[in-house]
C-alpha cells in the first residue's frame, strides 16, 4: 500500500478542502485524520463509528493521601509548582502537573504514583463516500498529539491491509510541530498546499525543510492563485528551485467555503466544476508512487 500526507505550512490554505475533494473521487483509499488538535474531515465525510477505544498516554502525580506523613519535600522541588498544600493535605493540580517523575523519586513516603492519563480517543469508521476513516478526538488541553497521530496511521493501516486497499490518504496538521513530523513517518508522497501569501510562502519553505529529512517525494498545489500573482509566481519559482512538482493551481473560489458550510466537499458540491479537476490530481499522485 501507498500513503499519501497532504499537509500544509499554516491553516487556511484549503488543505482539508483538498483532502476531502481528493478523498471523493479517490478509489480503493482508507482516509486517516491526523489533524488530531482540530480534526474536521468527520464534519464532510459523515462518519459511523464502528470501532472506538480509549487512548493513554503521559503520566500525571498522584498524592495518596493515606500515606503522606506531609513533609512537604514535593511542593519544595516541583518547579511547576503543581503541588497544592491545603489544610495540611497535600495534593496535585493536574493542569499544572508536567509529569516529569522529580516528586515520585524524591518522595521519603512513597505516597505519590505516576498515572497513566486518558488523553483521547481514536475511532475507525465508515464515510457516506463507502471509505474507511480513521480518526481521534484528542482531550481538552491534552498532550501527546503526535503519539495520537500515529495511532490513528497505525488504524488506517491495519484497515487498509484487511480490506486489500492500496492507498491510505492522511489529512495531516498544519505548521511543523509534533504531529506533523508523525504524519510524515512512513509516507510515499507528500502534497504541500500553499496560498500566494507573504506568510503561505514562509511556511511553505519551512515545511519543506521539515519534509527534505524525510526524503519523500514531494508535489504541491497553490491554492487561490490569482489573489496575489507576484507571490504565486515567487512560489512557483521556490518549487522549481527545490525539485517541487507543480501538481495544480486553483484559483479563489467561494466554493470553498460554501462547501465546508454545507457539510460536503468540493466534488459534492458543485461537480460539474470540481470532479473533473481532482480526478486528474489524483491521477496525477497516484502516477508518482508507480
Amino acid at each position: 500500500m501507498k500513503e499519501i500526507v497532504i499537509i500544509s505550512g499554516k491553516g487556511g490554505t484549503g488543505k482539508t478542502s483538498v483532502a476531502a475533494a481528493l478523498a471523493s473521487v479517490a478509489q480503493n483509499t482508507v482516509i486517516a485524520d491526523c489533524d488530531v488538535d482540530a480534526a474536521d474531515m468527520h464534519l464532510i465525510l459523515k462518519p459511523k463509528i464502528k470501532h472506538s477505544d480509549n487512548f493513554y498516554s503521559g503520566v500525571k502525580a498522584k498524592i495518596e493521601t493515606r500515606l503522606c506523613v506531609s513533609c512537604g519535600e514535593c511542593e519544595r522541588i516541583c518547579r511547576f509548582n503543581a503541588i497544592i498544600h491545603t489544610s495540611g493535605t497535600y495534593t496535585v493540580n493536574l493542569l499544572d502537573c508536567e509529569g516529569c517523575g522529580y516528586c515520585y523519586n524524591i518522595c521519603p513516603a512513597g505516597a505519590i504514583n505516576l498515572v497513566e492519563q486518558l488523553v483521547g480517543q481514536y475511532f475507525l469508521s465508515d464515510t457516506k463516500l463507502g471509505s474507511k476513516l480513521a480518526h481521534a478526538q484528542l482531550g481538552i488541553g491534552a498532550d501527546n498529539s503526535g503519539k495520537l497521530v500515529a495511532t490513528v496511521k497505525k488504524e488506517a493501516k491495519i484497515a487498509a491491509f484487511r480490506n486489500q486497499i492500496d492507498y491510505i490518504l492522511v489529512d495531516g496538521s498544519p505548521g511543523i510541530g509534533c504531529p506533523v513530523i508523525s504524519s510524515l513517518s512512513g509516507a510515499d508522497f507528500v502534497l504541500l498546499v500553499t496560498e500566494p501569501t507573504r506568510s503561505g510562502l514562509c511556511d511553505l519553505q519551512r515545511v519543506w525543510e521539515l519534509t527534505t529529512k524525510f526524503k519523500i517525494p514531494a508535489g504541491c498545489i497553490i491554492n487561490k492563485k490569482d489573489i496575489n500573482l507576484p507571490i504565486s509566481e515567487e512560489i512557483t519559482q521556490y518549487l522549481q528551485k527545490n525539485g517541487i512538482y507543480l501538481v495544480c493551481s486553483l484559483p479563489y473560489d467561494n466554493d470553498f467555503s460554501q462547501a465546508i458550510t454545507t457539510g460536503q466537499s468540493l466534488v459534492e458540491y458543485n461537480p460539474s466544476k470540481w470532479k473533473k479537476l481532482f480526478v486528474n490530481i489524483w491521477k496525477t499522485i497516484t502516477k508518482e508512487l508507480i
